[in-house]
């Protein structure tokens, strides 16, 4: 069950993990979950991770309506919540500057699956949503779009979105991002990194829709039994 103070402290061990393994500098990076009954926490904006703590956590509904929290949040909640408006069947959000990665996205290039980890936890390819100002509901949808079926996306001249089941999940799928993502700039200088037989792709690629499509009906489920009978 994803309680309120569950969802909580799983967003600040995430946001604090993220800080140590250097997926990001300052207070660049953010954090989001929901919970089972929909409500949001999201990381605050320009608060140091070692400092933060619970109850600098902010609570909005999908809506971006603040409901709990001294806080204001992060200066990408369009982009969380867009995210978790449009994908019912994720609930977590990182947003990260991971150095290889943003090598991609300054040049808008996809990083693509050449193994099989990229096919079968992110859906395939890391495509890169095109550019938007930071915090704008654009940018924001440009990313939801991307994530349809994927777990992963490239923000253009910016950083790296992950989304999972949990706040974990999606910081686990930001380091194998930047894993591939250094992988293949070290093989572009060994030579041309070959991509995965199109075989494999499709087949591991369909292991993470299936995934996908499982969340999702688990949430439909949740969200019918939550109306009065």
């Amino acid at each position: 069950m994803t309680t309120l103070e569950s969802v909580k402290q799983a967003v600040l061990e995430t946001v604090r993990e993220m800080d140590r393994s250097g997926l990001t500098l300052g207070t660049a990076g953010n954090v989001s979950a929901r919970t089972e009954s929909g409500e949001v926490v999201m990381t605050p904006t320009a608060l140091a991770y070692d400092r933060m703590s619970v109850e600098d956590l902010v609570v909005m509904n999908l809506d971006g309506q603040i409901l709990s929290g001294t806080q204001e949040p992060t200066t990408e909640s369009s982009l969380h919540l867009s995210c978790l408006r449009r994908h019912p069947d994720i609930a977590a959000v990182v947003h990260c500057h991971a150095i290889h990665a943003s090598m991609f996205a300054a040049n808008h290039e996809s990083i693509p699956s050449v193994i099989e980890e990229v096919d079968l936890y992110l859906g395939g390819s890391v495509d890169v949503a095109a550019y938007h100002q930071t915090g704008s509901e654009a940018l924001g949808n440009a990313v939801a779009e991307l994530l349809a079926t994927r777990g992963a996306a490239l923000l253009a001249n910016h950083g790296l979105v992950t989304v999972a089941q949990t706040p974990g999940e999606a910081l686990q799928m930001a380091h194998l991002v930047e894993r591939t993502a250094q992988i293949i700039w070290g093989a572009l200088r060994m030579g041309k990194p070959k991509l995965l037989p199109d075989s494999a792709t499709a087949h591991f690629s369909a292991m993470y829709r299936q995934r996908r499509a499982a969340a999702a009906q688990a949430a439909s489920r949740r969200m019918t039994s939550d109306q009065p009978a």
